[in-house]
């Protein structure tokens, strides 16, 4: 049963991506532009969520949501999702993330199993739209603003540096209204 859940919880995923791609932004909401390129050894690692738009996907999860991102050999990442769900367990998901521009700031993402990642219309959108130098603090989304993620290396983010990259996403046409801030248990 636990394996029909990952499979569900990313058929959502895909599901929530392409309606999302079929959605027409407003013409005056300024289109979000991912930075130019990112080091994906830098990159790679565990994020922490911070706050994210409510998506699909993520409506099993309540605390404790995390990424860890790792290269494949053949220059793909793995991408593995885990949250506690309201019951208090912990959910994840393995993924698959393809470089969509030529500075992998723009990936195209599956969950679905890898016989079926050929179907089109099944990886989402993932652009890094701010990160810093140092590769601590992180702001992802894509270019429908249907979907956000501020993320840390730590799961604690000081208020200016979260300010600052709620203010990013402002600047780049985000709803905020619907933000949630994403409780991590320390451990």
């Amino acid at each position: 049963m636990h394996i029909q859940k990952k499979y569900i919880l990313a058929l959502g995923l895909v599901s929530t991506f392409a309606l999302g791609c079929v959605s027409l932004s407003h013409a005056d909401t300024p289109k979000p532009q991912a930075v130019d390129s990112i080091d994906v050894n830098k990159y790679g690692g565990k994020w922490y969520t911070i706050a994210y738009l409510p998506m699909f996907f993520q409506r099993q999860c309540a605390s404790d949501t995390n990424a860890v991102y790792s290269l494949n050999p053949d220059q793909t990442i793995k991408v593995v999702n885990s949250c506690r769900n309201k019951s208090g367990e912990i959910e994840s998901a393995e993924g698959v993330a393809y470089a969509a521009n030529e500075g992998k700031s723009k990936l195209k993402v599956s969950f679905l199993p890898k016989a079926l990642r050929w179907v089109p219309f099944t990886k989402g959108d993932y652009w890094v739209l701010r990160i810093d130098p140092e590769y601590q603090t992180a702001l992802v989304g894509g270019p429908t603003h249907k979907y956000l993620w501020v993320l840390s290396r730590t799961p604690n983010l000081d208020e200016a540096t979260y300010q600052s990259y709620l203010e990013t996403a402002r600047q780049q046409g985000y709803d905020l209204s619907k933000l949630i801030k994403e409780p991590h248990h320390a451990k």
